[in-house]
């Protein structure tokens, strides 16, 4: 496959951060994905590009064959203590969409959690086209923000972030010449079918979570950052108390799936 300059390790040292601060997706998210795609207990499902295992697991708990890939040996050692202690077991493979082969799955699901934007997406669905069962699918999940009030919180997070870097991430410099949305790439693959759920939430958060959920992201990890690390997490709590100065904030947030098939054939 050919794309952006790959990087396998580009989420060294954001593990710990990441299955603690990201968010994950709600159970019944997953369960609607695998109702509609009607999946029954034993079904493989690839989880690519897993990180620390939170779709993994979550299908493994509905009874799936889950195999989890991902291309960062943190990230797997995770996902095996995800899975060890929600008593599921799953396939693990290190590496990433560069690494799908013909002879792989096949899998009546693959899921992708905030991973397919890294992807060279069009050769990944490609590729895909040809491990999916002809009655399965692919489903790609992501969160977002809506712009209310209780999110101001989010913007600081995002300024402070671009100075730090976040703005000449690879995937964000592409993105800006480029599609930012699924859609163009799926439309243009073998699985043009969409259906779009999603589950929306809304918790408190405080500046600590705010500021592990920064360092979970690869443009402002702990390795890429170095000794910038302090001054960064010093300008966002700094930032975030401005806003409010207990310390104590509100998400609201969309935790989306976008599943996509085949169209049916009659």
């Amino acid at each position: 496959m050919t794309g952006l300059p790959f990087d396998p390790r580009r989420f060294a040292g954001t593990a710990a951060f990441y299955e603690r601060y990201r968010l994950g997706f709600p159970d019944r998210l997953l369960a609607r994905v695998a109702n509609l795609l009607d999946l029954k207990a034993g079904d493989a499902v690839l989880d690519l590009g897993c990180g620390t295992g939170m779709l993994a697991v979550g299908f493994a708990q509905l009874g799936m064959s889950v195999t989890a890939m991902d291309p960062e040996p943190d990230m797997l050692a995770a996902t095996r203590a995800a899975a060890d202690a929600a008593g599921v077991t799953l396939t693990i493979v290190q590496g990433s969409s560069h690494d799908l082969a013909p002879g792989m799955g096949p899998f009546a699901l693959v899921a992708m959690g905030r991973s397919f934007h890294w992807m060279d997406r069009a050769a990944t669905l490609s590729m895909l086209d040809r491990i999916v069962t002809p009655h399965g699918g692919v489903v790609l999940f992501h969160d977002t923000h809506p712009p209310v009030e209780e999110n101001g919180w989010f913007k600081i997070l995002r300024d402070v972030q671009d100075k730090f870097g976040r703005a000449a991430a690879p995937h964000a410099v592409e993105r800006k010449g480029g599609h930012r949305r699924y859609e163009p790439f799926l439309f243009a693959s073998a699985f043009t079918q969409l259906d779009g759920l999603s589950v929306t939430i809304r918790k408190d958060l405080t500046v600590e979570e705010i500021v592990g959920r920064a360092l979970s992201m690869s443009s402002c990890s702990p390795q890429r950052l170095g000794t910038q690390q302090q001054a960064l997490e010093t300008r966002l709590a700094a930032a975030l108390r401005e806003l409010s100065p207990d310390g104590t904030f509100t998400e609201v947030a969309e935790l989306v799936a976008v599943l996509a098939r085949r169209p049916n054939k009659t």
